[in-house]
């Protein structure tokens, strides 16, 4: 009864915009360790999520992710708008810890009580996400954030994974290093709603866009008339971000519009809940690992007494009784 006074409690002051309490829920979701809690937590939070705007950036490594989402967060403050920011950074080898370098590259937002901002470790997960990332977005989104920016760990071919979870995704290249060629083969390209060309600065930087919206032009029609644009930045200076926040705008506007929103949201939680499912399926399974059901159907299929489909439909029905 004491933890489950303490998670209300946490909740009701990550509400009021304590960031003491936001932190130490998302530590909770983050450490997994205890599934009674998690389900506390997020049973608590379920009633006051679905509000943020949840926008992911990703894109290949070097483009300037970190550097687009500090200026993206400090437009939108100056609109008054509360943001928080999971940041997936990689893992150190040695803790298992996030590295932290979007925190260090973000820190003038530190003093801020509108913005929140966590870096998470990814941790090995594939996809440029963290594991816990679903969880921690609810935190937030519960916490009064109207904007939620996700920014993936920049790993390349398996970054799609953001649009799992984004309402709008952002897709981040650069001229001079054969980004757009690098997404196409990736299937980023693909996962897009706005592409933006960071350090159009640089050389190339035309020809990179025409690139773009030559490959664009290859594709199938976008669905259902949303014509996805291609915003130049140089975020090092702050310069274009007015129209990156803009075009999410307008993004916004368009998914309400149409009802994809909620189409995408229901697609989110669809796959959350076969996750949870497949999690809980499998510690079932694991609990049969070395005792009796698992081993001796691996000791029929070895002898030849059953091929591995037939044991694994018997598993099956051992851990999914009727």
């Amino acid at each position: 009864m004491a933890r489950r006074v303490a998670v209300a409690d946490l909740v009701g002051r990550a509400r009021r915009g304590e960031q003491l309490a936001v932190a130490r829920l998302i530590s909770l979701v983050e450490d997994g360790g205890d599934t009674g809690q998690l389900r506390e937590v997020a049973a608590a939070l379920a009633p006051y999520t679905g509000r943020a705007h949840v926008v992911g950036l990703t894109g290949p490594p070097g483009v300037g992710k970190s550097t687009s989402t500090s200026v993206l967060v400090r437009a939108l403050r100056a609109q008054g708008r509360r943001v928080g920011v999971l940041a997936v950074d990689p893992s150190s080898p040695f803790s298992g810890g996030a590295l932290l370098g979007d925190r260090v590259r973000m820190g003038e937002h530190a003093t801020d009580d509108g913005v929140f901002i966590r870096s998470m470790a990814a941790r090995g997960h594939l996809g440029g996400l963290a594991w816990s990332t679903p969880q921690a977005l609810r935190v937030l989104d519960a916490a009064g954030c109207d904007v939620v920016l996700i920014e993936t760990v920049g790993v390349g071919q398996s970054e799609v994974e953001v649009v799992s979870l984004a309402d709008s995704t952002v897709v981040l290249l650069a001229p001079g290093t054969g980004d757009g060629i690098q997404a196409a083969k990736a299937g980023i390209l693909e996962v897009a709603d706005v592409f933006v060309v960071n350090k159009a600065d640089r050389d190339g930087a035309d020809q990179a866009i025409r690139d773009l919206r030559h490959m664009l032009s290859l594709g199938e029609p976008p669905a259902g008339g949303w014509e996805r644009p291609v915003v130049r930045t140089v975020a090092a200076r702050g310069e274009g971000v007015g129209d990156l926040v803009a075009a999410l705008d307008a993004h916004r506007d368009w998914l309400d519009a149409v009802g994809e929103r909620e189409r995408r949201r229901l697609r989110r939680a669809e796959a959350e809940i076969e996750a949870i499912t497949l999690d809980q399926v499998r510690a079932r399974i694991g609990d049969l690992r070395g005792v009796h059901g698992l081993r001796d159907l691996a000791r029929r299929v070895l002898d030849g007494e059953l091929d591995p489909y037939r044991a694994a439909d018997e598993l099956t029905a051992e851990v999914t009784p009727p």
